[in-house]
């Protein structure tokens, strides 16, 4: 609750700073010159409600989403000695990281992965792949679940959710506020909205969105070094390390577009413009992140 407090108070400070300087800077002179009936204020007010109603209700729902989507099956009571040492290894894992005990599951699928998401860290979700389980050693496979006990532990999908939220709020705003300048000032449009507002609008908020999704995927990757790190505390660097190895030599498959921020390994490396929109460093950059940590 108080990273959630902090965030939405993050939003409003920025909203308010945001309306200072459009002021400071003349726009509202420029707009009410024009006869602008432009009312900035409420504007900010609508693009938060925009901005942040879809991200919150995705948070909310991530659990139940990620559950039928991946087709999770939750350990409530372990069925064999792997599930035993699963829900076992995340109980110890959950008391050294100081949160409530996760949620355990395993879903199908012949690809390495995990994944952690919940809207609380008391009450998150830990799932890993039965490749993972096939495929990994066991000292391995703990350091996996260290990670994605380690996002949990960090508050990962709170941030990165609410990050998004703060980004498609100025989006909305932005572009908004574009697409009036351009048919009130440009086009002349004296009364309501023309066309020009709607394309301009439109534009806008395309290319700011791309704008806005780097800023995620970049906080998305930094947050990759840091479950790297709350990893290798919990179950050891080599250990660690050991896994991210195992990931690259069995190039471990992407999950859904909507779970692929929250694996602990992201699709092929790709390269030029569209390393800005990847969810994950490389894994030889995590790797090597690693080797370089001091301890």
């Amino acid at each position: 609750m108080k990273r959630i407090l902090l965030f939405l108070a993050t939003n409003l400070a920025i909203m308010l700073l945001l309306g200072i300087v459009l002021n400071l800077l003349g726009i509202n002179s420029i707009l009410d010159a024009q006869g602008s009936d432009l009312d900035l204020g409420k504007l900010l007010v609508l693009s938060a409600v925009v901005g942040f109603t879809g991200s919150l209700f995705s948070l909310a729902i991530s659990k139940w989403s990620a559950k039928r989507m991946m087709g999770v099956r939750v350990i409530s009571q372990p069925a064999n000695a792997t599930e035993s040492w699963l829900v076992g290894a995340v109980q110890r894992q959950a008391q050294a990281a100081g949160i409530g005990m996760p949620e355990v599951g395993v879903f199908d699928s012949p690809e390495p992965n995990a994944f952690a998401t919940g809207a609380r860290r008391d009450a998150a979700l830990v799932a890993v792949s039965t490749g993972l389980l096939q495929s990994m050693s066991q000292q391995e496979a703990e350091a996996v679940l260290a990670h994605e006990v380690s996002h949990v532990a960090n508050g990962d999908m709170v941030t990165l959710t609410l990050i998004q939220g703060v980004v498609n709020t100025f989006v909305f705003f932005l572009s908004r506020v574009i697409g009036h300048f351009v048919d009130r000032v440009i086009f002349k449009t004296e009364e309501g909205h023309g066309p020009a507002f709607i394309v301009t609008s439109i534009i806008a908020q395309l290319v700011l969105g791309l704008f806005a999704m780097m800023i995620v995927m970049w906080f998305s990757r930094q947050r990759e070094f840091r479950a790297d790190a709350g990893g290798a505390t919990l179950a050891g660097r080599q250990a660690m390390i050991g896994a991210l190895e195992r990931l690259q030599q069995r190039h471990s498959g992407a999950l859904p577009d909507k779970m692929a921020a929250f694996g602990i390994a992201g699709g092929p490396k790709p390269g030029g413009f569209k390393r800005l929109f990847m969810s994950h460093p490389p894994l030889e950059e995590r790797i090597a992140a690693l080797r370089n940590s001091v301890g």
